[in-house]
Formats: structure tokens, sequence, C-alpha cells
């Protein structure tokens, strides 16, 4: 079993959009995704993929045993999470993050969170902002973790009417910039992954 931290391709996005829907009440059409993949130029979207997964075999199709043919392979490979990062000129803004639902816990929606805070670095920002669900407190502790605070409070920010944190942290302070590197090597310690997203350039701008 390998993981892989890359940019999202089209292809991810069918896995994003159910993963996106398991996740959220108000999840992103398979249309924002692919505009925010294929048009958007402040946009830097990562899949973390799950490589060599022991899935079990299906029981044959009637329809395959009738004609006595194979099933269909089974995927050797998963989405494990996705995140969403925008970067306008010295503003990166994380607009989206989310696990497998059967893959919580295990690290990986941080390492999608890990990564995206690198490549806001090597994208020169002077700072990274999020919204979170006020009732969201897992997700709030993970920020924290990597030096977010909370700087302001959106009401009815959601759909449902939920209110929103908007948390911020510092990229121009070394000492955070520190604490984010450091995280991001223990993690990779504890659940190694290859990083093929943080620190490579923007397969369609280049940047």
């Amino acid at each position: 079993m390998t993981l892989t931290l890359r940019y999202m391709h089209p292809g991810d996005v069918p896995a994003v959009v159910e993963i996106d829907a398991q996740s959220f009440p108000d999840p992103w059409s398979m249309r924002s995704y692919m505009f925010e993949i294929n048009e958007s130029r402040i946009s830097h979207m990562c899949s973390l993929i799950l490589s060599d997964v022991a899935i079990p075999a299906p029981e044959p199709r009637l329809i395959d045993r009738l004609l006595r043919r194979k099933s269909p392979p089974v995927p050797s490979e998963m989405l494990a999470a996705y995140g969403g990062l925008w970067c306008i000129a010295e503003e990166a803004h994380i607009s989206t993050i989310a696990t497998h639902p059967h893959l919580r816990g295990r690290g990986y929606g941080e390492i999608a969170l890990a990564g995206m805070l690198l490549r806001a670095i090597a994208l020169h920002a002077e700072y990274v902002v999020l919204e979170v669900r006020v009732s969201n407190r897992v997700a709030q502790n993970l920020y924290h973790k990597y030096g977010f605070v909370t700087v302001d409070v959106t009401r009815k920010y959601y759909r449902d009417g939920e209110d929103a944190f908007l948390m911020r942290v510092e990229l121009t302070n070394p000492a955070s910039v520190e604490v984010i590197q450091t995280l991001y090597a223990q993690l990779q310690a504890r659940v190694p992954f290859t990083d093929d997203y943080s620190r490579v350039s923007h397969p369609r701008l280049g940047v």
C-alpha cells in the first residue's frame, strides 16, 4: 500500500464529488471541480491517492457467469483525501478539504492540509485563511495544531444557517513556518507518503 499526494486530475473528480456529497450538506458540483482543475488561474487542487489497495474481489455477476466471461477488474487505487487551495497575490485560501468516510482517523486529511500549507509557502503567500463550522471541533483542533488562530466569526455562513469561524495562519512569521515544516516531517515519518504536490509546479500554470 502506497500513498501519493499530487495535483488533482480530471479523472479524480467523480470520486471527489462522491466524497464531497458524503461529507458536506452543500457539496460542490462536478462542473465546479472541473473548472478548478482546467480553467482557474488561482486554484491548486490536490488528491491523496491510496495505491495497491487490498480490495476483496466481488462475486461474479450473473451476466458474467451466464456468458462465461470474467468480471470487471477490481481497481487497485482509491482517492483517500483531497483539498483545494486558492492563491491570490499574498493570500492563500483553503477552499475545501475532505477524507474518504471509510478512511478517516488515519492522518490522510492532515496530509492534504500540510501539503497545501507547504504549497502556499512555495507560492510565497503571506498567510493562509479558511472557514470552518463552529461545531466542527475535530477540524478546528487540527488547524490549531498547524498554527491557525480564529480571527472572526461569520454569522450564518453555511446554507443551513450555521456560523463559521474564520481562521488564519501567518506565513511571514518564521516560527509559524517552522512549526508547519516540522509537523509535515513528523507526519511523513508516521504515515509515509510521496509528495508530488507541495513543491511541484502546477501542471497547467507552471508555477
